[in-house]
């Protein structure tokens, strides 16, 4: 799976941190020094929309020690140092550890110390929004790439194999990692150690999308709501959206994804075309590729199927969702 679409033809994806099986769960500390909790409680103000719990706790000596296995990611209001000498010694395990991140007085870095792929370098990406340079160190995301459990969080999925990720995230890197295939059951899978293999968590839907070149972020949520609303559903039934490889570089596309705290999920053209949806399509026309919206709607959903066919929002954006 790999966005630039479209049905609708150009005219111009919280701090989450897997348990021992590779799930996700979101409970944050806050830790902060009695001097900064007017600080710690901006953080929690503008980051507690986004998680199942977030809570702040006074620093003491021991409170990584106490509070260890509480919590899936600790923001460490404090030097680096002081957050690396009191949880170094509690580090077992990448897909046990909780996440840390440390975020200075002032604002000016958020760094993941632990866990950058399993919620540091998402929580880093949050407290950018109060000014934090999120200093992003893992490889792939140094990169600008897409690592494995990124994608598994796009896909609202949690990685079964963890000891996979090493050799996959380096194919990342490397350019050598192919599209997720999707293998539906029953059936057997048989892989190797440098296969990853990805679970999807809940069941809900998929927004399939298709946008001009340059939409807005402002345009695309508003046809996400309706399309939505006459289904009786919200967001928050929204497992990610699904679009063409073509729109991989689409600012507001992705913009109004983690604005509704989805990830974007890209199919490639041959993959598309697999998953026709039932209306005629004006880019099957004009360029070869098949209708956006329905096609990645139906590709991305569990049982392959249309909740609501395509529909086009103004002369902008075009969306089908898929169950």
């Amino acid at each position: 799976m790999c966005a630039n679409d479209t049905d609708t033809e150009s005219e111009e994806s919280h701090c989450s941190t897997p348990d021992s099986d590779g799930e996700v769960a979101e409970e944050i500390a806050i830790i902060s020094f009695e001097r900064k909790l007017d600080t710690a409680r901006t953080i929690e103000a503008e980051i507690e929309g986004g998680y199942d719990r977030v809570d702040i706790i006074e620093y003491h000596g021991d409170v990584f020690a106490e509070q260890w296995g509480e919590y899936d990611c600790f923001v460490g209001l404090m030097a680096s140092g002081i957050a690396l000498r009191k949880s170094a010694p509690l580090l077992e395990d990448k897909w046990d550890d909780p996440a840390i991140v440390v975020v200075d007085e002032q604002f000016t870095w958020a760094i993941p110390l632990t866990g950058g792929h399993h919620g540091a370098n998402q929580v880093a990406h949050d407290l950018s929004q109060l000014g934090a340079v999120p200093a992003m160190t893992t490889a792939s995301e140094a990169a600008g790439k897409q690592g494995v459990e990124s994608k598994a969080k796009a896909l609202d999925a949690h990685v079964v194999n963890g000891d996979s990720t090493v050799a996959t995230n380096l194919a990342v890197l490397n350019d050598e990692l192919g599209p997720v295939a999707r293998l539906d059951g029953p059936r057997a899978v048989l892989v190797d150690d440098d296969v990853t293999v990805l679970k999807r968590n809940e069941d809900s839907v998929v927004l399939g999308t298709g946008t001009v070149s340059g939409v807005r972020k402002e345009r695309v949520l508003t046809a996400w709501e309706t399309a939505l609303s006459e289904l009786d559903l919200g967001f928050e039934s929204v497992e990610f959206v699904a679009t063409g490889a073509r729109k991989e570089n689409e600012t507001g596309l992705y913009e109004a994804a983690r604005e509704i705290d989805a990830g974007v999920v890209l199919f490639e053209k041959e993959t598309l075309a697999d998953f026709e949806g039932p209306s005629p399509s004006r880019s099957k026309e004009l360029i070869g590729w098949p209708g956006i919206a329905e096609a990645s709607a139906i590709a991305g959903g569990r049982n392959h199927e249309l909740l609501r066919k395509k529909e086009r929002f103004g002369d902008a954006v075009t969306v089908a969702v898929g169950e």
